[in-house]
């Protein structure tokens, strides 16, 4: 990337350098050390705000009045903190189907809040007619050079903390934003043989069913309860990521990732999304454990590092009822 660490070290971040926590849970089950980067703690609850907290800063600087975001929750929270920092309104579009947790955090935070479509597409091309206002600025979710370039920031801090290259790096991909941005932090570290195991659920799998394909595909819908995965289409550049770097797309049941995300809020205490818990259940299935023993990966790994992309679209009723629908005790 051409960014430089003096201008990131020299400018005002609306992100945290957030912990990364070596897990013992996960650790005994890997059968290797486990590294967790909570990006559960950031202000707005994941790690969108690197990415869009840093678009949003650059858009203002040339003449942006006023913000609007569609989002299935994470990047519409990120869009109304960074505006309010920025002291410019902003307005959020959801599908019918966001929580009233959501809605009522975003108006808490300033934002106007419509509620449009079915699925995030949908809520997204209304986001798109708004943003031909004048002075209005559409704030991608994930999809936009500037949002890679926030988040390759995660990378420097891992860089920072551990010196050495784990021997993995797990992460969910819905949009593909965070693989993409991911992908060019290891690539300036001088970390890109690190490999990454790329999750999602079925039915939220549009990055999987594009590695396949070889090309881009579109997901007929969004079946999945692991809403903040809910792109029908990835992002061009994560698909473009897999040329260059080692990048194993995998999918696991909806079941599995809820189950990952009770046992995750057993071993360390932290209530996590059905989105985490796409990444957790790498670990927690066994995932990791076969692409070793399939010589995919290391048979011996150093270290394994897991992105704890967010927690914001849940709570303990929301964790009861995703478990009594999908027949969980």
């Amino acid at each position: 990337m051409e960014c430089s660490r003096a201008k990131h070290a020299n400018s005002e971040h609306f992100h945290m350098v957030t912990p990364l926590l070596e897990s013992w849970a996960l650790s005994q089950v890997a059968g290797t050390t486990v590294f967790l980067k909570c990006e559960n703690v950031q202000p707005t609850g994941s790690f969108k705000i690197r990415g869009i907290g840093h678009f949003c800063q650059e858009v203002v600087k040339k003449g942006c009045r006023h913000l609007v975001c569609s989002s299935g929750g994470n990047a519409g929270l990120a869009a109304a903190y960074a505006a309010r920092k920025l002291g410019i309104p902003a307005t959020v579009v959801l599908p019918e189907g966001t929580s009233l947790q959501v809605v009522s955090r975003l108006q808490g935070d300033g934002a106007e809040v419509q509620l449009t479509g079915k699925v995030w597409d949908d809520a997204n091309l209304r986001a798109q007619e708004l943003a031909k206002r004048d002075g209005w600025v559409n704030v991608p979710p994930f999809d936009h050079p500037l949002i890679w370039e926030g988040h390759a920031s995660l990378v420097r801090e891992l860089k920072a903390v551990l010196g050495t290259p784990p021997g993995a790096l797990v992460l969910a991909v819905g949009g593909g934003g965070l693989l993409a941005g991911v992908s060019a932090g290891l690539a300036e570290v001088g970390w890109q043989h690190v490999p990454v195991v790329a999750m999602e659920t079925r039915g939220a799998h549009c990055f999987n069913a594009a590695v396949k394909a070889g090309r881009l595909v579109t997901l007929p819908a969004i079946t999945s309860v692991a809403k903040c995965l809910g792109a029908r289409t990835v992002a061009a550049q994560a698909l473009e990521c897999t040329r260059e770097f080692k990048i194993f797309s995998e999918v696991v049941e909806d079941v599995e990732a809820v189950r990952a995300v009770q046992q995750f809020l057993d071993d360390e205490r932290m209530l996590v999304e059905p989105a985490c818990g796409a990444a957790l259940a790498a670990i927690y299935s066994g995932l990791l454990g076969r692409l070793q023993a399939e010589g995919r990966l290391h048979p011996s790994l150093a270290s394994v590092v897991v992105i704890v992309c967010g927690g914001n679209g849940i709570d303990s009723r929301e964790l009861q009822a995703l478990k009594a629908q999908l027949g969980q005790s």
